[in-house]
């Protein structure tokens, strides 16, 4: 595979399949030609983020502009499955890298894209970044408390999706070229996977015409659904449906509020959202939130503590599950990264991270040489900027 993506949304997608065992070839400009070498959004270069963004590739520096470099691009296209972009719509066809001259040279191959806003359409040429995604694609209008200004969430949630989305549009490429014996062009957007992601807050809009609004902590369509405190911090308390209200009723030793004619159903929680969460809070801050998820997880109702990350990795189920997981780099040594969250029988997950984050060009002289280039060629292709 060879990916061509830079900041977050492209190189989300290639890590994914990276993992799983894709021989990625990560193609870069050469650092005298890179004007984000010293580091971009994602960060410098031996930075956490970076290094837990790139794991499991090959370093290739090319220089695409230079009649060259694109002539050593279009020979590893030749026996590639997947080529992945994620440059503005435009620039892939000017550079003349885009899936009509790619699949000319290789008709089997899956060529992936990201972009901002689509391929095509008023909004095509814009450049666009993971904040812009939120804010168009609605989320932020809906993120947040009600009456505070609109919110981003606390990651890249735009480019993460995008990336994911991509990648599994690539899969189904390949699984469809098993039958068809041809390749296809796949891609999506940061604002398509954004407004994909908003879901049941889009449906109200889409099938109920209800504009969504802030709600906070709190579900925006179920009650009592939310934060609580406790005496010593906060817990989330997840009560939804007639079943589960009944369970926390009774294990707060409130069983009146059942049938109360304020809280009997679904609608009536909602409408009385705020009386219903203060009797609920009156209970779990007179104790620990250790003891109010063991009450109510004894009863069977979802609850669990607001971590810290820190206090995230620190839990014993998160260590069961293995989802730290280390890779030893040459000059920093051993590096944690985040693991993938999907397990299969047949794959143990400690086999996933067999690489570090390439030197930009580490592999240049390797991948070259399986090309047939030979020493003299690599040099003179260094000499000239080329790699």
């Amino acid at each position: 595979m060879l990916d061509l993506t830079a900041h977050r949304a492209g190189p989300t997608c290639a890590r994914q399949l990276a993992d799983w065992g894709a021989d990625v070839i990560k193609i870069e400009p050469p650092a005298a030609l890179d004007d984000e070498a010293g580091g971009g959004v994602i960060g410098r270069r031996g930075g956490s983020d970076f290094q837990n963004l790139h794991r499991n590739k090959r370093g290739l520096t090319l220089d695409l502009k230079q009649a060259e470099g694109k002539a050593i691009f279009f020979k590893l296209v030749e026996t590639a499955d997947v080529v992945l972009e994620n440059y503005r719509s435009d620039v892939k066809v000017r550079l003349g890298i885009d899936y009509p001259h790619v699949s000319a040279v290789n008709p089997r191959i899956v060529y992936g894209s990201i972009s901002g806003f689509g391929q095509d359409g008023p909004y095509a040429t814009r450049p666009g970044v993971d904040q812009i995604a939120q804010g168009m694609g609605g989320l932020m209008s809906i993120t947040g408390h009600p009456g505070q200004e609109p919110t981003r969430v606390g990651i890249p949630i735009a480019d993460l999706t995008s990336g994911h989305f991509l990648a599994q549009g690539v899969l189904i490429a390949l699984l469809d070229r098993e039958v068809t014996g041809q390749g296809q062009w796949v891609h999506t957007s940061l604002l398509e996977a954004q407004i994909a992601m908003l879901d049941f807050q889009a449906a109200r809009w889409l099938i109920d015409h209800e504009v969504p609004k802030q709600a906070g902590n709190n579900h925006p369509t179920s009650t009592p659904t939310g934060v609580f405190p406790t005496r010593d911090g906060q817990v989330n308390i997840a009560a939804a449906g007639d079943r589960l209200y009944r369970r926390l009723c009774e294990a707060i030793g409130r069983p009146e509020l059942i049938t109360h004619p304020d809280f009997a159903d679904t609608g009536l929680r909602t409408r009385n959202r705020e009386a219903l969460n203060a009797i609920v809070a009156d209970h779990t801050r007179t104790r620990t939130s250790a003891e109010i998820t063991e009450l109510l997880t004894r009863a069977g109702v979802p609850c669990g503590p607001i971590y810290r990350i820190d206090e995230t990795f620190a839990d014993p189920q998160v260590q069961h599950l293995g989802i730290a997981r280390k890779v030893e780099h040459a000059t920093q040594g051993t590096l944690g990264m985040v693991g993938q969250p999907i397990n299969l029988s047949a794959a143990p997950q400690p086999e996933m991270l067999r690489l570090p984050t390439p030197e930009r060009g580490e592999h240049s002289d390797a991948v070259l040489a399986e090309l047939g280039y030979d020493a003299a060629a690599i040099a003179a292709f260094r000499a000239g900027n080329i790699i």
